[in-house]
């Protein structure tokens, strides 16, 4: 049995698609897959058992990424296309059946994407691991260390919480005396963020420091899967961390968290959504939806934060 899997061009939707693919998997035990994708969710599907191909679909003008996927999948006849940009790629091919997603604003991501396929409950999302990757990480978090892991950036600057919080945050949870006293400090973030991430890391000791600022998907998604706590933006690590399984804690401010929030299954809420008095709605009246500005997370307190770490900890205690 022959799959095509059409998922998005973007990190964070594209974590939240491994679910769906998980469970085409399992309900489909002797299929194979092609994953077509953005360039920078490539490794989210490399290492996926039965993934025979990833192909990495690079915008270009006039559509020209669709036509070399077009290119690329048209000569071979399929069982099942599943498309979750709803283009009309999935109409132009040879298939025995096709599950195309429809726009839906109310639903989470996890959910909307299940339903176009008839599961339910919502397959999770998941990582799947290179040995690479998992070596490395066992090498920067060894076994039995505690780690704090932030994502202090993302790619619209409005949904950042400000950076100087996240700094008290960590100076308090890492403290003599805090909740996580002594812990190690993983930063991550995306290529040529160092700069904003720098207050974050001079929260802890040289020695207690962990960059990975601009590393590759995989290690970071390797390296979450050990820390104790993740704490970040509404962004694709964000959902990344979530996925690995680590407690985390989503700050939202101008975006949904009704549809973005990080994600876990009913009954286990390891993975939480942080928001202050106001709706994304009422932000978005108030202080419109520009680009650029000040940050429109201002509503999260440090306190908040603080107090949402200390319940995710009782509940979930961890270490490497």
């Amino acid at each position: 049995m022959r799959i095509l899997f059409i998922t998005s061009n973007r990190i964070g939707d594209a974590v939240l698609s491994t679910g769906l693919l998980g469970g085409l998997m399992e309900r489909y035990p002797d299929a194979t897959f092609w994953v077509a994708c953005g360039p920078l969710a490539v490794q989210l599907f490399e290492n996926a058992p039965r993934v025979e191909r990833v192909i990495p679909m690079k915008k270009e003008k006039r559509a020209g990424h669709w036509r070399k996927l077009l290119g690329a999948v048209m000569p071979r006849r399929w069982d099942l296309v599943v498309d979750l940009r709803g283009s009309a790629t999935a109409w132009v091919l040879w298939t025995k059946k096709r599950h195309i997603l429809k726009a839906d604003h109310t639903l989470h991501r996890v959910v909307h994407n299940a339903r176009v396929a008839d599961f339910d409950p919502p397959p999770n999302p998941r990582l799947w691991h290179g040995a690479a990757d998992l070596a490395e990480a066992e090498k920067l978090i060894p076994q039995g260390r505690k780690v704090l892991a932030v994502g202090p950036t993302a790619a619209w600057p409005r949904k950042m919480w400000p950076v100087e919080r996240y700094a008290e945050l960590v100076e308090r949870l890492t403290a003599p005396g805090g909740l996580m006293e002594g812990t190690y400090l993983l930063v991550s973030g995306g290529p040529g963020e160092q700069e904003i991430c720098k207050p974050v890391f001079e929260a802890v000791p040289e020695e207690r420091r962990i960059d990975l600022v601009g590393a590759e998907l995989g290690l970071t998604g390797a390296c979450f899967a050990r820390c104790t706590l993740y704490v970040g933006n509404d962004s694709g690590l964000m959902h990344l961390a979530a996925a690995a399984g680590t407690p985390t804690l989503g700050l939202f401010g101008p975006t949904s968290d009704a549809q973005y929030g990080p994600w876990s299954s009913e009954g286990d809420d390891r993975a939480r959504a942080l928001r202050g008095e106001r709706s994304r709605d009422q932000i978005i009246a108030e202080e419109g939806d520009a680009y650029f500005g000040e940050s429109a997370v201002t509503d999260v307190s440090v306190d908040m934060v603080e107090e949402a770490a200390r319940e995710m900890l009782a509940r979930f205690p961890r270490t490497a």
